[in-house]
């Protein structure tokens, strides 16, 4: 294997070719979307159904609605919760943007929590200061398809009389001390997206075992024209459902893709631990932390830079941005999914999602955004990129591979010309915004 970067004219270590897509697509799959779509059904139909039963019956739930989107069974989980305007949801400073909006479409107010650095979840040491008297929930987001610390969060939930959501949209599977999650706070949303473990090219899945819970989301998920005025506070979306129902074809995709869901984290496990046998003790890498509680299903391979052991004292999003093009260049599927933290998002600098200030507007002016807040988060974003390529139908070999190419940039950084990658990059993704912070 010549040792010479595919970026600085060597031969590439992995064949085009060689990385096949994701995700598989059999016989069977085609078969059901077929039958749907050759019947009268294409709204609402008996594969909605069936996948409801089967998801409860696979994953542990008791109750299940399947939606159009991950999104809209996250914000069906907010207003589950029982939160109204101006109250507040605990949410991570690293996640999708999902995580985020879902409180904002709800009226409510986000205030964000650090994160754990090796885990790059939610840090529950951080929790309980960000609790204030508006504090309704806590969304606990198990990102890239590991756990939170579950125990934590719960306890601290049980002696503040909150809420716990859990956003499993990337951790179809994952367990928490041998429980999967979505079966562990009081109510939990997946994503049916295309790049999921479970996939069915969009849709999603809201779940609990409360029935007031599952009451209150169905409020969102229909038109509700006609709803009778209660008491009770909180929002109860009279005439405002979003229409957030999932399809029959869709459905019938995903009851399929869901019979293969333990092979597929089975193959995802078996890859990521092939990636890790090749680059452990690689200097400058980070990788990605499993413990005996917190067992991921494989979703994402994170990896972190350290600029330090690779004798690197520049910018650290110019070195990662190199090493992401040299990894590229040889082949393996890499990329940077965010490269901002959600308090530096638009409508969060600005307090104003819908106008007029709302929905902050009715909640505590003082609640503080500045990133500088969230330095486990910021260290994150500046320095981690994601490997893809790791789930069926690729191989084993396949993975040694992938891992091997990353190997093989990491211990020649020296031919690398970063400030030369840095100049043809977008700075402006990861300038840090924070003149504009109010």
């Amino acid at each position: 294997m010549s040792d010479k970067l595919a970026l600085a004219g060597g031969p590439k270590l992995i064949p085009d070719g060689t990385v096949k897509p994701w995700p598989p697509i059999t016989a069977e799959d085609e078969q059901l979307v077929l039958e749907s779509l050759r019947s009268d059904t294409h709204s609402w139909g008996p594969n909605c159904d069936a996948l409801q039963k089967e998801w409860n019956e696979w994953n542990g739930n008791q109750l299940c609605w399947t939606t159009n989107s991950g999104t809209s069974a996250l914000h069906m989980a907010v207003v589950a919760s029982g939160a109204s305007f101006g109250d507040e949801i605990l949410t991570p400073a690293y996640s999708w943007t999902s995580s985020v909006t879902c409180i904002l479409h709800a009226g409510c107010v986000p205030v964000f929590v650090d994160i754990d650095f090796p885990t790059a979840n939610f840090d529950p040491a951080k929790i309980e200061a960000a609790i204030s008297e508006r504090t309704k929930a806590i969304l606990a987001v198990h990102l890239h398809g590991l756990p939170c610390e579950m125990d934590a969060i719960m306890a601290i939930a049980q002696r503040h009389d909150l809420v716990v959501i859990e956003d499993c949209c990337q951790a179809h599977g994952a367990l928490y001390k041998g429980k999967k999650v979505g079966t562990i706070g009081h109510c939990a949303a997946f994503s049916l997206n295309s790049n999921k473990m479970l996939m069915a090219g969009e849709g999603g899945l809201f779940v609990t075992d409360d029935d007031a819970l599952y009451k209150r989301a169905q409020s969102l998920v229909l038109f509700g024209d006609f709803r009778e005025p209660v008491d009770e506070p909180g929002y109860h979306f009279y005439g405002l459902g979003y229409q957030y129902r999932n399809s029959d074809l869709i459905a019938g995709l995903a009851r399929t893709q869901l019979k293969r869901l333990d092979e597929y984290i089975a193959d995802a496990r078996e890859l990521f631990h092939c990636v890790t046998g090749e680059l452990e003790g690689t200097p400058g890498l980070i990788l990605p932390l499993e413990t005996g509680d917190c067992r991921t299903n494989a979703y994402n391979y994170l990896v972190r830079l350290d600029p330090a052991g690779c004798g690197y004292d520049g910018p650290p999003q110019e070195l990662r941005e190199a090493v992401v093009k040299a990894v590229t260049a040889e082949g393996v599927p890499a990329l940077v999914w965010q490269r901002r933290i959600l308090p530096e998002m638009g409508a969060i600098r600005a307090r104003d999602a819908f106008g007029n200030g709302y929905p902050w507007a009715g909640g505590r002016p003082e609640v503080d955004y500045h990133p500088s807040q969230f330095p486990e988060a910021l260290r994150h974003v500046d320095n981690y990129f994601i490997i893809g390529g790791l789930r069926t139908p690729n191989t084993p070999k396949t993975g040694r591979l992938i891992g091997q190419a990353v190997r093989k940039v990491m211990t020649n950084l020296d031919q690398l010309d970063i400030e030369a990658v840095a100049k043809t990059c977008d700075r402006s993704l990861y300038e840090r915004g924070w003149a504009q912070q109010r």
